[in-house]
């Protein structure tokens, strides 16, 4: 696996701004971990042809069947139901935003366009991008992990409750790195596009209680 994960990292790197495939998942077989499947997303069956003629493609295909005990079968699937499941979106997202390293792009999740109201920030965020340097500001301030409580769903529109454990590790806010562990609960309201993705987030938390327990309030309570 460590040797196809590498040459799956080539071809992504080989192939910007060539490939045509939009989502990529690979899995074993619980049963027999030899057995290897990978599903690969493409806009469309013209699309996947125009990716298979790509020489990285083929490159890295020959190599892939090096790796194998046999030649690996093809299927052509077409999609004929693709349902998004409303809490399955809500609890991907709170695990992306606490993976370590870079953040994930979060355009499988977020959409382009997407609108998030927080009562910390003196005006809303506006867009993929500004939404993604505000996930990567609370990033860079701590290291934290989301547990969701409830998530509850209803047409286009989810809740989740969530409790929020976190050290602080960076600048917050003007507050410098204290290295306290804190908690804050909170909720979340979320709005989905035609399409599953999440166009809209309202955020409500424990702000005074978290700025009480970084000692921002020290002097006052004094």
């Amino acid at each position: 696996m460590d040797e196809m994960n590498r040459l799956m990292d080539d071809w992504v790197q080989q192939t910007k701004g060539k490939r045509t495939a939009t989502h990529a998942l690979v899995g074993t077989d619980r049963s027999d971990a030899s057995h290897v499947v990978e599903v690969v997303e493409f806009p469309s069956y013209e699309e996947a042809m125009r990716n298979s003629n790509l020489p990285e493609t083929d490159r890295i295909f020959r190599e892939l069947v090096a790796l194998c005990d046999e030649m690996p079968t093809f299927v052509d699937l077409d999609v004929v139901r693709d349902e998004r499941l409303a809490e399955g979106i809500v609890r991907a997202f709170f695990e992306a935003l606490r993976t370590p390293g870079e953040l994930p792009p979060l355009n499988d999740l977020l959409d382009e366009d997407v609108h998030s109201h927080d009562p910390i920030n003196p005006q809303d965020t506006i867009g993929l991008d500004n939404a993604r340097a505000e996930f990567r500001m609370w990033r860079g301030a701590f290291d934290f992990a989301f547990s969701v409580e409830d998530v509850l769903a209803q047409g286009d529109r989810a809740c989740a409750r969530w409790t929020w454990n976190a050290t602080h590790k960076g600048d917050f806010l003007g507050i410098a790195p204290t290295g306290r562990q804190v908690t804050m609960t909170g909720m979340t309201l979320f709005r989905f596009a035609a399409d599953g993705k999440i166009a809209e987030l309202w955020w409500q938390h424990d702000q005074l209680g978290l700025m009480q327990q970084l000692g921002a309030l020290d002097a006052l309570e004094q």
